[in-house]
């Protein structure tokens, strides 16, 4: 259990997003770089990284979060803020630009433990590094 001024909590979210045109474009550096991003999301927004498994085409991150911050605001943060940094501090083509697909998916672990949903993006890291 987490607490925060005024709320004792334990909300953890799974959120999957893929690039755009699902293309493989996460390995290597690439992913280096995205994941030392996340981090950096979580740790400026004061969210803990649970686990976080970046595949060639999508990333599995399961988070935890304090109650003001919807799901959606979470997968908004995490997309938008990582692509700009990507993008602007690792990138002198356009090609090479990180562009996140519009949609993601977000689920809490709310009838199945944390350890259920680490396992599960666990057995589904392939190129963890």
């Amino acid at each position: 259990m987490k607490t925060t001024r005024h709320a004792t909590y334990n909300l953890n979210y799974h959120i999957v997003w893929i690039p755009k045109y699902r293309q493989s474009v996460l390995v290597g550096e690439v992913a280096r770089h995205v994941e030392t991003i996340l981090h950096e999301i979580a740790d400026d927004k004061g969210l803990e990284i649970i686990d976080l498994t970046i595949q060639p085409d999508h990333v599995h991150l399961f988070v935890s979060s304090p109650p003001k911050h919807a799901p959606s605001l979470l997968a908004n943060w995490f997309k938008g803020i990582s692509s700009r940094k990507y993008n602007h501090h690792h990138v002198t083509r356009d090609s090479d630009k990180i562009q996140w697909a519009r949609g993601y998916y977000a689920g809490t672990a709310g009838h199945v433990s944390s350890e259920t949903v680490q396992e599960y993006i666990q057995r589904h890291a392939v190129n963890k590094p």
